[in-house]
């Protein structure tokens, strides 16, 4: 059992909505301060609803998610963001007509302790070679997904999450992404981890929780995951 006092988040029994679609049924979940966890499950499992439901984005939700032992159930998307919990979508987000400085200059400061633009560029090179010369809809793929997950750095945030950041990515950049979530896990950041790539996910992770139609099913542990190789595969497909 982990020791409660550093329990960051904790999820549990929570239950989403989309309208009157029922999209997550009853979820359980918690994360340690400064731990790298994902969720991991085939499309259309509940993963990305859960990420929502924390936010409170998703329409409807039940149930409790406390952070920091506040209750986020009932607060909206601002002031569960100025607790300085972070989101980072799939479709990144960025401002398709700003340059790469532009857009990490925008985002507010919702709490002490953001990334200066100079250690965002230490984070990403490949951003700082762009900085002034691009548009933001003028960059590649990954360096979309860096500029996406740099501008949240900004905003003090240290608990992340990331809704399928390699999808659809080069190797060399997936790999570039995994040494980032590295060096901030490091630095104390706390990262919870939407991903269907699993091999990436073995490699930044120190828990796997598993979800299958709206709930989680098991946890693996990352140290656990040859002696699981089968089971993984029938959850995964992988």
């Amino acid at each position: 059992m982990s020791d409660p006092s550093n329990v960051l988040l904790k999820v549990a029994g929570l239950q989403g909505w989309y309208g009157e679609s029922h999209v997550v049924h009853g979820i359980d979940f918690e994360v340690r301060k400064g731990e790298v966890v994902t969720l991991l499950g085939r499309n259309g499992a509940g993963k990305t609803s859960t990420l929502l439901a924390i936010m409170g984005i998703l329409e409807k939700r039940t149930g409790s998610i406390t952070f920091s032992g506040t209750e986020l159930i009932g607060l909206q998307p601002r002031q569960i963001a100025r607790k300085g919990v972070a989101f980072c979508p799939e479709e990144r987000g960025i401002f398709s007509s700003l340059s790469v400085e532009e857009n990490l200059m925008l985002p507010p400061r919702i709490t002490e302790g953001g990334l200066s633009i100079e250690r965002i560029y230490d984070l990403f090179p490949n951003l700082y070679e762009r900085r002034n010369s691009s548009q933001g809809s003028k960059l590649s793929g990954g360096e979309q997904q860096m500029l996406a997950i740099a501008r949240i750095l900004r905003t003090g945030a240290k608990t992340l999450l990331l809704d399928e950041p390699t999808e659809g990515l080069a190797p060399v950049i997936v790999q570039q992404i995994g040494h980032t979530i590295a060096a901030l896990k490091d630095e104390g950041f706390t990262i919870v981890l939407v991903e269907q790539n699993f091999h990436f996910a073995a490699s930044v992770a120190d828990r796997h929780y598993i979800v299958d139609q709206g709930r989680v099913v098991d946890m693996i542990p990352n140290a656990e995951l040859e002696e699981n190789t089968q089971k993984l595969h029938d959850y995964l497909g992988v």
